[in-house]
């Protein structure tokens, strides 16, 4: 949802974005969030907020050291984008709460962080597709990496709320789920039935 990411940018262009490439529209806004924070956010949401429609990025360590993506895929299409807005659906679950940090414990496995990443482009590729069941899969798949490789995104000292209870139960009644982020904050479902409680997202092809 980028929500604190999204108040950046509404500070910065008001309710419009800039006239200008995406990719410096994401720098300045990157910049602008993190600008005297010593853990900085990722540059995800920021490329989630300005550039149009669904995005696959590739990231690489040896470019812009690892921040910014090497890459990013986008895919434009209108019939794409109102199929995504059917079958995805968002439930809110809980704010992060105070002392919460995911990156207390790293495992930082290669053949998990390979996944990581498959799990991406496959994700990507079902939403092109039109398939809900190979999208849920993605989904499933993306959230046993992040088990796996930072455990605390779902299970921290902190977390009131049953993350990997919630989690499980969607997942055996869907095609597949999984959290907007660490801590909780939303529930994504891969359903095309509907989803009591659920709000819906509006995917946006051009500017």
């Amino acid at each position: 949802m980028a929500t604190g990411t999204r108040k950046v940018a509404l500070a910065l262009w008001g309710g419009t974005l800039p006239e200008r490439e995406p990719a410096a529209s994401v720098r300045e806004l990157y910049h602008e969030e993190n600008r005297g924070r010593s853990d900085p956010s990722g540059s995800q949401d920021m490329i989630g907020l300005v550039y149009p429609g669904v995005s696959r990025l590739d990231y690489d360590a040896g470019h812009e050291g690892g921040v910014f993506p090497a890459r990013v895929e986008s895919n434009t299409d209108p019939a794409v984008a109102r199929w995504l807005e059917e079958v995805l659906h968002v439930l809110p679950v809980a704010q992060r709460p105070e002392g919460y940090h995911p990156l207390g414990v790293k495992r930082l496995d290669p053949a998990w962080v390979r996944r990581l990443g498959a799990s991406g482009r496959d994700c990507f590729d079902a939403i092109a597709a039109r398939d809900v069941r190979a999208l849920g899969a993605s989904m499933n798949a993306c959230m046993a990496c992040w088990e796996a490789i930072l455990p605390q995104t779902v299970r921290h000292p902190v977390l009131t709320v049953d993350l990997p209870g919630l989690l499980a139960h969607y997942q055996a009644r869907c095609p597949g789920a999984m959290y907007s982020g660490c801590g909780g904050g939303y529930l994504l479902v891969a359903s095309t039935e509907p989803v009591p409680g659920a709000l819906k997202i509006n995917v946006r092809t051009g500017r």
